[in-house]
């Protein structure tokens, strides 16, 4: 039985088994203690029944007027509990609170290189909104898909039209 509970400080001492991702972002301690502390309704952990960390959300609410969404900062699942519908689980956890702060979308961004987590998040019902050219830095840039699922509050879908050309980091309004 998988718990679902909220991110807590301790927890920090105690997710490196799921950071250990070459595809999981990886942030400073200031970092996570910051979402925690400003929107601590969006960082959930689940949890085994002998207490290990099974895989975690964290995200955020921004923007404004028809902009105001829920984002997702990270998604990671440990590499023994995959393929078990956890990340669907903390996905839906996050698009719920979404709603109830009204936002009109989620969006999140991943690596074009992923094709797993591409694939799930499609599944999920999100869209391929646009190309973020070079986001991911390191040894070898590279491209991010913003990606998009329309809320219940976005009726007519005006936020996953899509665009049809890649953009810039620099470009766009992140919030």
């Amino acid at each position: 039985m998988t718990t679902l509970r909220p991110f807590t400080c301790d927890d920090l001492f105690k997710y490196n088994n799921v950071n250990f991702d070459p595809l999981t972002e990886t942030y400073g301690l200031s970092f996570y203690t910051q979402y925690l502390a400003k929107w601590p309704e969006y960082f959930q952990l689940a949890e085994s029944p002998s207490g290990h960390i099974m895989g975690y959300i964290m995200g955020k609410v921004e923007g404004h007027m028809d902009n105001w969404h829920g984002h997702v900062t990270a998604l990671t699942v440990s590499p023994d509990y995959r393929r078990l519908g956890l990340a669907g689980l903390l996905m839906n956890f996050l698009e719920d609170i979404s709603e109830k702060k009204r936002a009109y979308f989620v969006d999140l961004f991943v690596r074009k290189s992923n094709k797993v987590a591409i694939n799930m998040y499609k599944n999920l019902g999100y869209i391929i909104y646009r190309t973020i050219l070079e986001y991911y830095w390191g040894e070898q840039d590279e491209d991010a898909y913003d990606m998009r699922k329309a809320l219940s509050r976005d009726v007519n879908k005006e936020s996953v039209i899509p665009y049809t050309q890649p953009v810039r980091l620099e470009d766009i309004d992140m919030n």
